[in-house]
């Protein structure tokens, strides 16, 4: 798969943030107490926190690594990092489906829990749990460091075009989930079930391990070329 034509970085970087978001987290966790606190409206909030951390580590990563990863061989050994994390994570998802379930307390959400509760809560603490449960994990950070940079790096030989559909693709899977699970915990467990759940895991995993072997081969085709 070729990673160079707009759509392949905005699809691909939708999937594989998909496949990191389902996995269960501090995030997730968060998202079910808020949203049984205050109704759905939490999860957007708690979905804006995450994408506010995540556009600032961006533009870090813009403006503090732009000189040091133009050379291939920082691209190549970011790429290879890239997709053996990928092949990790693809390995874990895999072994872990058979018996993976949303293991999170879920209640359905009562008028009062989900109105009176919301307006004393207000809108700036679920946004700050986003933040917090979000740079909490360190799985996050090692998603950056690696995979995340790597489709960065990818992503800027098409210009600012290019890491805006990195980035687009990237938050649109974070809310496309856990707007999803803020609205079944609102509609109730039985709307989405453990089986359910592990179909989608398993699906993504899948998805990781083409994506894997894509990061590999564009990494080993670089060092080639200096070669």
């Amino acid at each position: 798969m070729s990673f160079a034509s707009p759509a392949a970085i905005f699809v691909s970087s939708f999937i594989i943030a998909l496949s990191g978001a389902l996995m269960p987290g501090p995030l997730l966790a968060v998202t079910v107490r808020d949203t049984t606190r205050q109704g759905f409206v939490a999860a957007p909030l708690l979905v804006l926190g995450h994408g506010i951390l995540e556009a600032g580590l961006l533009a870090l990563l813009l403006l503090g690594l732009a000189e040091w990863v133009r050379g291939d061989v920082a691209t190549s050994v970011i790429a290879l990092a890239g997709g053996a994390m990928l092949f990790s994570m693809a390995v874990g998802m895999a072994r872990e489906v058979p018996t993976l379930r949303l293991d999170v307390e879920w209640k359905e959400t009562t008028p009062e829990a989900g109105g009176s509760a919301g307006r004393r809560t207000g809108f700036f603490r679920p946004v700050l749990s986003g933040i917090v449960a979000s740079i909490s994990n360190p799985y996050w950070t090692i998603w950056w460091a690696t995979i995340g940079l790597g489709y960065l790096l990818i992503s800027r030989k098409l210009g600012a075009a290019g890491v805006a559909l990195f980035f687009a693709g990237h938050i649109l899977a974070d809310a496309v989930w856990y707007l999803f699970i803020g609205f079944a915990v609102s509609a109730g467990r039985s709307r989405f079930t453990d089986r359910v759940y592990r179909w989608i895991v398993g699906s993504c995993a899948l998805f990781l391990f083409f994506f894997a072997l894509s990061f590999g081969y564009f990494g080993v085709t670089k060092l080639f070329r200096m070669w």
